[in-house]
């Protein structure tokens, strides 16, 4: 969330960055609240001083044996108004809190400015798509012909965008899932954990999923727990509360989890195949530092994540997500889109993002600096380390060969016990 003061200090800028944002936020409602509430705080301070003075009179009158009975009657009074004003402060308070809940973060002033998806600029391109003499086939045909891939069970153990990975498959994903948490631990320096797969709604306010996103969540029924839609929310929220030393950031964790989506606002796209499923796996990178180093912090995180897919000798470009097409708490964004031979096309495979102090504000943590200063709000970044099961489509559509088999990537062949080929 955005901090109250700052939005009020800087309206013009922060209309321009909703309009630029295509995001329908009533800034004059938040505007004509705060100044509700700003009154309704002078006139509850007014009543309590007034309260104290007669207070005072009334225990001068009792000393001197005076009638206080009209002045003890105002201070009830005082108090009953006292008390409504508090009442009507608090539903003015929530209101302020719901609205700042529902406002996206600001923009970098390096986030380009556009509509969609469209007039997101292309940052670089590493590596060219591979030239088949054949007509390249779609991961599903693949996926189902050698065996490793199958749908209709998955449909038929829960409904369609769930799939069954089978054999060789299921072993790549697993191989994958390894690879990428050794090279995220052992060379890029993240510590590794292990959360909770369900988290409480707090936390999922912390990261900005609730109340926005809440259509796209899985709840459980009768209790405060949710899947999460990523590892972003159990990591980026293991100091929520806390107040931090600065001797102890940056914090870099990555994590292994499932991931689980409603995929509410995706209804008919990408119904075939792995692309968008409602369960995935991904291994999750995420930052907390200070604000002076989140800009250089997001090109580091990019960079690992650019990592895997360099050693896997898959395609990729880089594009900065503009205005229009970037997401609700974040700042700056870079996706990472690798090349998928069947679509001829990029598609994307991790987004990277620094949310400032965005989501730090909402979980509440901060740290200490080291100068004995009043606490701070941390910086928060995240980004997929990267989505498993994409890089299994990106694998197999980029490594396919005429007769339908697949070459098994160098950088993989160790997790896989050296194999080399899947038929």
């Amino acid at each position: 969330m955005l901090d109250l003061k700052w939005i009020l200090a800087n309206r013009e800028e922060v209309a321009a960055c909703l309009k630029n944002r295509k995001h329908d936020f009533d800034l004059q409602v938040l505007v004509d609240l705060d100044e509700e509430r700003r009154r309704l705080i002078a006139e509850t301070e007014d009543l309590k001083a007034r309260r104290n003075e007669g207070s005072r009179k009334v225990g001068e009158a009792r000393r001197t044996g005076a009638n206080a009975d009209a002045l003890m009657e105002e201070i009830r009074a005082w108090g009953d108004r006292a008390k409504e004003i508090d009442g009507k402060l608090a539903e003015v308070e929530a209101k302020v809190e719901d609205l700042l809940l529902g406002m996206p973060n600001r923009v970098h002033e390096t986030t380009p400015v556009g509509e969609d998806e469209k007039d997101n600029p292309t940052v670089r391109v590493w590596g060219e798509p591979g030239k088949f003499s054949f007509e390249p086939k779609a991961h599903w045909d693949l996926g189902e012909a050698l065996g490793i891939m199958d749908f209709e069970k998955g449909a038929l153990l829960a409904q369609s965008r769930f799939t069954v990975l089978r054999g060789t498959g299921s072993r790549m994903e697993r191989a994958l899932i390894a690879f990428m948490l050794d090279l995220h631990t052992t060379q890029h320096g993240y510590t590794e954990m292990e959360p909770p797969f369900m988290v409480a709604s707090k936390i999922l306010r912390g990261t900005g999923q609730l109340p926005k996103f809440a259509e796209d969540l899985y709840k459980i029924e009768g209790e405060d727990l949710w899947l999460i839609p990523t590892a972003e929310v159990p990591l980026t929220n293991m100091h929520h509360g806390e107040i931090l030393e600065e001797k102890d950031l940056p914090k870099h964790y990555t994590a292994y989890t499932p991931c689980f989506r409603r995929e509410a606002g995706a209804y008919g796209r990408d119904v075939r195949g792995m692309l968008r499923q409602h369960q995935f796996d991904k291994v999750e990178l995420v930052k907390l530092c200070r604000p002076e180093t989140s800009d250089d912090e997001l090109e580091k995180l990019t960079a690992n994540a650019e990592r895997v897919l360099q050693l896997l000798e898959l395609p990729y470009r880089v594009v900065a997500l503009c205005t229009g097409d970037i997401g609700f708490g974040s700042v700056k964004t870079y996706d990472l889109e690798v090349w998928l031979p069947s679509q001829n096309k990029y598609r994307e495979i991790s987004s990277c993002s620094n949310c400032e102090d965005f989501q730090a504000r909402r979980m509440n943590t901060r740290y200490r600096p080291a100068d004995g200063g009043k606490p701070r709000f941390v910086h928060t970044l995240n980004g997929s380390g990267i989505a498993v099961g994409r890089t299994l489509i990106a694998i197999m559509e980029n490594y396919q060969r005429e007769d339908g088999s697949i070459v098994v990537p160098a950088a993989l062949r160790p997790y896989m016990n050296g194999l080399t080929e899947i038929r």
